[in-house]
């Protein structure tokens, strides 16, 4: 997964990269305007921070958020990496994020009442599994799925993990936490109409107006 992010505002020019969830034990190393963050276990790199980052991509300076970095750009930094002694091991993702999927089944959580556990659908022919918190959870219904390495639009990243014991990969988001305009600001799973395809890209541009 590759998880980009440029905010000049708030750190200058730096930009920072996310490549894996974070370890318990980690190791930095900086140099050359780089700084690496590593897994010390297995030495895998968790991510990058590219302090001068406009030198590399000078395009760059027009972001403020998230950024989705080409396969061109991920060649660029990693020829940066090669030539200053890092790792070249940005892994290009143009994969989506934000899935449209189905509900095929809902359970009660063992160990919380308030919580349920979805088998959901996103199109890859085998059901995901998501523990959900959302009131309005129900079978056949059509929600937006961000899976793991998702960033929410507050900065939040999506990662495995188990809630009260059992295993979650991936959220079903409400239109709140997808920022749509309008969204009750409520709990609860955004229901999708019927027209939309499951196991696609979430548009976020046709949503704008899902609650006009």
């Amino acid at each position: 997964m590759l998880i980009a992010s440029y905010n000049p505002n708030s750190t200058g020019d730096t930009m920072v990269l996310i490549m894996n969830p974070d370890a318990a034990e980690q190791s930095v190393t900086i140099h050359d305007q780089v700084a690496r963050i590593a897994d010390v276990d297995g030495n895998q790199t968790l991510g990058y921070n590219f302090l001068k980052a406009s030198e590399i991509l000078p395009e760059i300076v027009t972001e403020n958020g998230q950024v989705t970095l080409n396969e061109e750009q991920v060649a660029r930094l990693n020829q940066y990496l090669s030539d200053h002694g890092f790792p070249a091991d940005i892994q290009y993702d143009d994969k989506p994020k934000f899935v449209v999927g189905h509900v095929d089944s809902v359970e009660d959580h063992p160990k919380a009442n308030h919580l349920q556990i979805t088998q959901t659908d996103i199109g890859t022919g085998q059901d995901v599994q998501i523990v959900s918190g959302s009131p309005n959870m129900r079978e056949d219904i059509k929600v937006v799925v961000a899976l793991s390495g998702a960033m929410m639009p507050d900065g939040q990243i999506i990662w495995p993990g188990k809630l009260r014991g059992v295993q979650s990969d991936g959220m079903i988001c409400s239109g709140r936490e997808l920022h749509l305009p309008n969204a009750p600001q409520v709990p609860g799973a955004l229901i999708l109409p019927d027209d939309y395809q499951v196991g696609t890209a979430f548009d976020f541009q046709k949503a704008q107006h899902l609650f006009d």
